[in-house]
């Protein structure tokens, strides 16, 4: 497998989850780089998680030109987490495409930010609405009718109201019915193509104050969300946002649940 630890240090549970019957493993995939803010954040949340609140996980940085092959030998379905990080465009897009598909058909706590949710919808419109032809302007700057295109007003550098639907999993992992939050991208999903989407099953659950779809998630799975927001970029770094929280606790009980090891 070709991945590269992340790291996080060893502390008792605070939370009341189950004690893992081995740590749990948190695949992230996405180009790691420096020149990203929310890449160089990771490390300090995933140390602030387990000193904080006691959830330790064993992260892997999986490149997303790696995450077709690890999909298709299943080493990825071995992790307790998938998050697909801000950074796009990703350096593989069927990548990313892979490692969203196999979180959610094998019930893999998942979340995807920024260019994650962009692809989380993606994946969602190919393979579940049957749309082969949805495309990411990002990826394919001469589709004609892109799912993802370039924002009106981009959101670099925007913070915004964030309203969670009641009786969500986002309101649920956000502990509140609204949340303030930052954006850094460029690019969003088409409205008039999202209705197919919920149509077959996804849940647009958060939106901002115009009515525009800013958290996925996905009904009957375990943990499946997905926010264009950058939660990485919430304080100054060294709190989890209650988002990070809610997958690491998640990844936790997956562990624990006896869930195969990834080898």
């Amino acid at each position: 497998m070709t991945t590269t630890p992340a790291g996080a240090p060893t502390a008792t549970p605070a939370l009341a989850v189950p004690a893992p019957v081995r740590a749990a493993r948190l695949a992230l995939v996405g180009d790691r780089s420096p020149h990203v803010t929310a890449h160089t954040r990771i490390p300090v949340l995933l140390d602030s998680l387990a000193v904080r609140d006691g959830l330790v996980l064993d992260a892997y940085w999986i490149p997303t030109g790696d995450a077709v092959a690890e999909a298709a030998s299943g080493a990825l379905a071995r992790f307790d987490a998938v998050w697909v990080p801000p950074g796009s465009p990703y350096a593989s897009e069927a990548g990313a495409l892979a490692a969203i598909r196999v979180a959610r058909e094998a019930g893999i706590p998942f979340l995807g930010t920024c260019g994650g949710f962009q692809h989380t919808l993606l994946e969602y419109a190919r393979s579940v609405c049957g749309l082969s032809g949805a495309a990411h302007a990002e990826n394919d700057p001469d589709a004609a009718d892109p799912l993802i295109a370039p924002l009106a007003c981009s959101l670099a550098g925007h913070e915004g109201l964030v309203r969670a639907e009641p009786g969500s999993l986002a309101e649920s992992a956000l502990g509140a019915e609204r949340s303030m939050e930052r954006y850094s991208c460029n690019y969003g999903p088409v409205t008039r193509h999202l209705e197919v989407l919920t149509a077959h099953g996804l849940r647009l659950s958060g939106r901002d104050e115009e009515g525009q779809a800013r958290i996925a998630e996905l009904p009957g799975h375990p943990f499946f969300l997905a926010t264009l927001f950058q939660p990485e970029l919430y304080g100054d770094g060294t709190r989890p946002h209650p988002i990070v929280r809610a997958l690491a606790a998640a990844a936790v009980a997956h562990a624990a649940s006896g869930a195969p090891e990834a080898e």
